[in-house]
């Protein structure tokens, strides 16, 4: 049987083969891993992250993951959430379209997998509890071990219940846990919690808030004792715990957390939560990254996160969720390996050319010795590419490049600006807001007319990078901007 034809990146509009290459990086072989690694002990690490695209920031640019909403009961009452809220059209933890039977998952998940060959994971996040509703849980994970042996399975817990579970965790294979975590004094979980469920009894208060600490902290050595990975979400609440939060960070790493993911509070009142309806504020962009940026280097820190509902599907900011409807998917549905298969080699070639080119336009950057800094945001669709139009991008990276190099530093949520074939003045305003702060926007097309609307707004875009990797063309802007003159054009007034 002959290979099904499946591109890297497969969702672009342009093959990759098709984009531009760093010029040094033809010919050349590296190792699959980010610009960290050092030991063996890393390395062996890299093996069990590199598909995962929470835990690894290069995996999230060509691995998929999928949700299974299977677990709508819970043990505590968080003043962020409202499980009996539902909308398609809201992307937020704790949101599900449809809560499903572990028969109904499975079936899905053999759907998904057969059609997205970018899927490497499978995950329980609610709508509920993933060890509180136990039961559903393990049902799923059985059924899927099952038929896609070769499938990640990760579960995302608010800990209380996560200690009486860690060995059964263990012993299906198991490997990646997340724990939301937002406190570790009592008197601040109070202000988070109004009661909790344990024992058989409902605690409220610091006392409850006591006994989520407790739990959660014997949770997360047991975790480290076993050797699973282990990521801490912690809920940035302005007022509340956002200076705590350094504390929090300092406890997770003295007992083995792998990564920290501070995640910013989403409250509106629409949505019916406590904080929504008494008007607890949001934080701001800037306050969210400085609390970034000062626990950066303390435990490893994610800034992809794209706080995905409970039953997402696809690449992180792409959600394909409602393309397999459970009453469109056969009940005969068989899986198909083949075109998975493929797709991993594919991505093994291309993410080392990837990695390749990130490496030398580190090493362009940090030569200049500059003092300079820019902001860039990226339209894209995955695969490490600048593969998006920029009238469809419904999500862009952040980029920070400075004399330490170009990193991730986060993403922002935006509406399409042209729906239709037809541009949106008051999307394009929307726009605009959300690109506050950036300096350049780099996307694989943009007309004249929003190019112009953005340089009004001080924001400079280009598609001459147009399916370029990512770093390579920042790193061309950089030097053109503070250094010596790039390889490639920037069709920018720099």
């Amino acid at each position: 049987m002959s290979e099904p034809e499946i591109e890297v990146g497969m969702t672009s509009s342009a093959p990759f083969d098709r984009a531009p290459m760093a010029p040094a990086m033809r010919g050349r072989a590296s190792s699959s891993y980010d610009l960290s690694v050092t030991d063996d002990m890393d390395a062996r690490i890299w093996e069990r992250i590199k598909d995962h695209p929470c835990f690894s920031e290069q995996a999230h640019h060509y691995f998929a993951r999928m949700h299974v909403a299977v677990a709508p009961a819970c043990n505590i009452q968080c003043n962020y959430c409202n499980r009996k809220y539902d909308c398609t059209n809201e992307s937020r933890p704790g949101v599900a379209s449809v809560k499903l039977t572990p028969d109904q998952a499975l079936r899905k998940v053999i759907a998904v997998a057969s059609k997205v060959p970018e899927l490497s994971v499978i995950g329980i996040a609610g709508p509920g509890d993933a060890c509180y509703d136990w039961k559903k849980t393990v049902a799923t994970f059985e059924g899927v071990a099952r038929e896609i042996p070769d499938i990640k399975l990760c579960i995302s817990t608010n800990g209380l219940a996560l200690p009486d579970h860690v060995d059964e965790l263990a012993d299906m294979n198991v490997d990646h846990v997340t724990i939301t975590i937002n406190m570790v004094d009592p008197e601040v979980g109070a202000k988070i919690y109004p009661w909790i469920l344990h024992g058989h009894r409902r605690y409220t208060g610091i006392e409850g808030a006591r006994i989520l600490h407790e739990r959660q902290m014997l949770g997360l050595e047991m975790l480290t004792e076993r050797g699973i990975l282990t990521k801490i979400n912690s809920v940035m609440i302005p007022g509340v715990n956002d200076t705590h939060l350094v504390e929090v960070n300092q406890w997770i790493r003295d007992r083995g957390a792998f990564m920290h993911n501070v995640v910013p509070l989403i409250s509106k009142p629409s949505h019916g939560t406590y904080y929504g309806l008494t008007g607890q504020r949001c934080p701001e962009q800037f306050e969210l990254k400085a609390l970034q940026d000062c626990l950066d280097g303390n435990v490893k820190l994610m800034r992809h996160c794209q706080q995905c509902r409970a039953d997402a599907i696809g690449l992180l900011g792409d959600d394909r969720e409602r393309e397999f409807a459970l009453d469109q998917i056969s009940t005969k549905a068989g899986y198909d390996a083949n075109k998975r298969e493929v797709y991993r080699k594919l991505v093994e070639h291309e993410r080392e050319d990837q990695f390749a080119a990130k490496l030398d336009a580190n090493k362009a950057v940090k030569s200049l010795g500059s003092s300079g800094t820019l902001v860039v945001a990226v339209a894209t669709k995955g695969g490490g590419r600048i593969n998006e139009h920029f009238g469809q991008v419904r999500e862009l990276q952040l980029y920070a490049v400075s004399r330490k190099g170009i990193n991730l530093v986060g993403h922002r949520k935006v509406l399409p600006y042209c729906l239709g074939g037809v541009g949106k003045e008051s999307a394009l305003d929307q726009i605009i807001v959300a690109l506050d702060g950036i300096d350049i926007l780099l996307s694989a097309k943009i007309g004249d007319g929003p190019k112009k609307r953005l340089a009004k707004a001080g924001v400079r875009a280009t598609d001459a990078f147009a399916y370029a990797y990512i770093e390579t063309a920042i790193g061309a802007l950089y030097i053109a901007e503070f250094g010596r003159q790039p390889s490639m054009p920037t069709a920018l007034p720099l």
